[in-house]
């Protein structure tokens, strides 16, 4: 499929996720909903894979060039950042921290049942 479809079809989802926030009011952003949506149309086959993987190929692979408005938007802001530093790094480093501890005990979590679910089905 052409690459112009394809981003069509992504966009398309943006729009849907656009619409879905706008309606419902949720304070979800709106990309992820809509990241949500094609995801879910993927796994039930809505929408197949190859409709849809050069493009997203191409943009994982540009992915850092999307970040440069967000860190000249950093640049404008560097005296608040200047003045809330403190603040800003106790919440990076204790997010981290309870993010880690998180994936940590869903991973235990998932090997157990895993683990559980194997023995049972070897008869043990």
């Amino acid at each position: 499929m052409r690459p112009i479809l394809q981003f069509g079809i992504i966009f398309v989802f943006l729009a849907v996720g656009e619409f879905v926030v706008k309606c419902t009011g949720i304070t979800v952003p709106s990309s992820i909903i809509g990241m949500l949506l094609l995801a879910l149309s993927l796994k039930l086959g809505i929408v197949r894979l190859e409709w849809v993987d050069r493009i997203s190929a191409f943009l994982v692979h540009n992915l850092g060039f999307f970040f440069v408005p967000a860190g000249v938007g950093l640049m404008k802001c560097l005296g608040l950042l200047a003045d809330q530093w403190i603040p800003i790094v106790g919440a990076s480093v204790g997010s981290t921290v309870v993010i880690i501890a998180v994936t940590g005990w869903v991973h235990q979590l998932v090997r157990r049942s895993m683990s559980r679910r194997q023995r049972r089905s070897v008869g043990i």
